[in-house]
Parts: C-alpha cells; sequence; structure tokens
C-alpha cells in the first residue's frame, strides 16, 4: 500500500507536468485519497496495536507499596521519623507549563502523595497540587476513574475514558511518568518498598516498562511531544528482572540512568 501511493504521486506528478489543466487536477485529487486512505490503515494499525497494550498493562499486578493500603506494608515508629527527602514537591505543579508536563506531573505526585502518607507526612499540599492539575488539564476522562487524586497507569477504565476523548497520547505520557516515579522510589528504599512486593509483581514491574516503551515508539511516529520521553525511557530497556533479587539488583545498577529519566520526564 504505501509503495503503490509512491507510484500514485509520481503519476500525479508527471500528468501535471505534461497534461495540465483539469486531468491533471484530477490525478492529483486521486492520488491526495489515495495517501489519506493508506494513512488511515496504518494508523487504525498502530491504534488496534497500542489498544492491545493497554489491555494487557491493565492485567498486570501493580507494586503493593502504591495500592491503597499499601500492600499491607508498616513503617515502625522510628522509620517514621526519618521523612524521605527524595520525593517531589508539590509545588512543581505551578512550574508544569505544557499539557504534557501536567499529566507527567500529576502521575509522579499522584506517587509521592503515597509514599508521604506511608510515612505520615503532611500531603494537603499534594491534594492541592494535583486537584490544581486536574483543573488545569480538565480532561472529562478523569471522571471514570474513583479517585482522580490517585491515577495509576493500570486503570484500563481510564485508558478507554481518555481513547473516547482523544487523549490516549496524554495516558501514556502520565503511564511512563508514574512508573519511572515508582522505579525511582524503590532504588532509594528497596528494602522496605520491595518487602511486600512478589515475584510476579516484580517482574510485571520491568514487564510495564518494555509495554510502555513500545507503545510510545509506536505514538513519537505522529506526535513530536511523545520523542524526548521515549529518549528518556530507552536505556531502561535492559531491565527484566523475574524476581524480587534480580529486581533488586537491576535497579541498583540503573540507578543513575532512572534519575536522568526522572529530571526529563519531570522537568
Amino acid at each position: 500500500m504505501k509503495k503503490l501511493s509512491i507510484l500514485s504521486f509520481a503519476l500525479a506528478a508527471v500528468l501535471l507536468t505534461a497534461c495540465g489543466g483539469k486531468k491533471s487536477a484530477e490525478a492529483a485529487a486521486d492520488a491526495d485519497t489515495l495517501k489519506s486512505y493508506d494513512q488511515q490503515m496504518i494508523e487504525a494499525s498502530i491504534k488496534a496495536y497500542i489498544d492491545s497494550i493497554a489491555d494487557e498493562i491493565g492485567r498486570l499486578k501493580q507494586p503493593a507499596f502504591v495500592q491503597d493500603n499499601h500492600g499491607g506494608l508498616t513503617l515502625t515508629k522510628a522509620e517514621k521519623l526519618v521523612k524521605p527527602t527524595y520525593l517531589l514537591q508539590p509545588a512543581l505543579a505551578d512550574s508544569a507549563a505544557t499539557l504534557a508536563e501536567k499529566y507527567r506531573v500529576l502521575g509522579a505526585l499522584g506517587i509521592d502523595k503515597r509514599i508521604a502518607n506511608l510515612y505520615e507526612m503532611p500531603v494537603d499540599d499534594y491534594s492541592k497540587a494535583i486537584a490544581k492539575l486536574l483543573a488545569d488539564i480538565s480532561d472529562p476522562s478523569f471522571k471514570a476513574v474513583a479517585n482522580g487524586s490517585t491515577l495509576l497507569e493500570t486503570t484500563s477504565t481510564l485508558y478507554d475514558a481518555m481513547d473516547e476523548n482523544g487523549r490516549i497520547n496524554f495516558f501514556w505520557q502520565m503511564a511512563a511518568a508514574t512508573l519511572v516515579e515508582e522505579l525511582y522510589l524503590i532504588t532509594q528504599n528497596s528494602d522496605k518498598l520491595l518487602s511486600v512486593v512478589d515475584d510476579e509483581a516484580a517482574s510485571n514491574l520491568t514487564f510495564r516498562l518494555v509495554l510502555i516503551t513500545d507503545a510510545m515508539n509506536r505514538l513519537s511516529q505522529y506526535d513530536p511531544d511523545v520523542k524526548p520521553i521515549v529518549k528518556a525511557i530507552a536505556p531502561l530497556e535492559t531491565l527484566n528482572a523475574t524476581t524480587v533479587g534480580e529486581l533488586k539488583a537491576q535497579l541498583r545498577e540503573a540507578e543513575d540512568k532512572i534519575k536522568a529519566a526522572r529530571e526529563t520526564i519531570i522537568n
């Protein structure tokens, strides 16, 4: 189909040069129509593939520490006294300028709010920042999820809603930001955060990265805003853990790459 489009354009150019007039215009119009049809078929194929990736992600097991009850993870009084200094500041919401940046910061802050809550830190500023981003974004898709302040990329309901509203590119940007933030948090406290993660969830965490990268690589053909994010997460493609032990080791080795990806994604 693609070769046929090229031949059609060449034929249209020859006719335009040789004949001119109505027939030339008709030939060019036919070529444009054929190109449009070809492009629609290609885009439909890519869209169907990306939809299948979203379905696959929706079936993956989410790390326990980002679940509503932290997967049963608890901290001692002594541990709660040592507050994490590596969380993103809620004020980051004010510096998010573009719509894509707002989606990415929204995903990352949602994860950090959960960790702040785990340490019994004040979360009002996180809630206000998230509310501001939700208002700025004004995406009706968020009405499809029960709690818009704790959005996760594994929500198939959210993907379907964003698909309906023509915002799946932003879904994948938010998904990438959320996952990278999860990986970064693990590098800061792997013994504690992975204590409630089993081998299946560890494997799913790195497989989710493969799926998100695949989806965004395909989207980057049509959305130039996606390309910097694809470039940022590309160095993490070597993560392929199948056990908690492997995940710990791989994240330790990739710590600098994860930090660099995080800085690109949220800035």
